[in-house]
């Protein structure tokens, strides 16, 4: 069920993405938001982390506006815009891999940690890491490969982002023409 819940999505996102008349603002924002609600609710009502759940919002609407700043940026071309939308989840499924390595929800000893070395798994959720930790001090690196790609595609999507937070604090009217539906089918 899930998967065809996803596939809906997906097929919705595609059909909103090919819509002309509908502005490039709404259309991030429909596509974006809904995860990001999610999130907040899930860290507000399931997990009483009302404080994270108002961080994350706040950052939402950095996020929202650095996306809007970058899709408007007039000299971009349009693959280099369209980036964003491919590191962001790259990397947030590289950090899931790298956090999830050690396995720390399997049941004691079926871990990778005590499995395959013999040592207790620790994971850091920022900056990502998983390794397993030895009686002795010594560690083991778990999902370096993760890691990488979680690197590449967070500075990658930090530095498109932070171009169209310029974009925006160079030029405000950036945020009003991409909501603007005539400002899009004039071009």
């Amino acid at each position: 069920m899930s998967a065809i819940l996803v596939l809906l999505a997906c097929a919705v996102a595609l059909y909103l993405l090919a819509q002309l008349r509908i502005a490039p603002g709404i259309k991030v924002l429909v596509l974006t938001a809904p995860p990001v609600a999610g999130v907040v609710w899930l860290l507000d009502e399931v997990f009483a982390r009302t404080a994270a759940a108002v961080v994350v919002a706040a950052v939402f609407v950095v996020v929202l506006a650095a996306l809007v700043g970058l899709l408007g940026h007039p000299r971009l071309p349009t693959w280099t815009k369209m980036t964003v939308f491919g590191t962001v989840p790259a990397a947030a499924l590289a950090w899931l891999l790298v956090v999830t390595a050690d396995d720390a929800l399997k049941d004691p000893g079926e871990d990778p940690c005590s499995m395959y070395y013999g040592g207790v798994g620790v994971s850091k959720a920022f900056p990502p890491q998983a390794y397993c930790l030895y009686e002795d001090g010594g560690t083991h690196d778990l999902a370096t490969g993760a890691q990488f790609v979680f690197w590449i595609c967070f500075v990658s999507s930090v530095l498109l982002l932070a171009l169209g937070l310029w974009q925006v604090a160079r030029d405000p009217g950036t945020l009003v023409r991409q909501f603007r539906v005539r400002s899009f089918l004039a071009r």
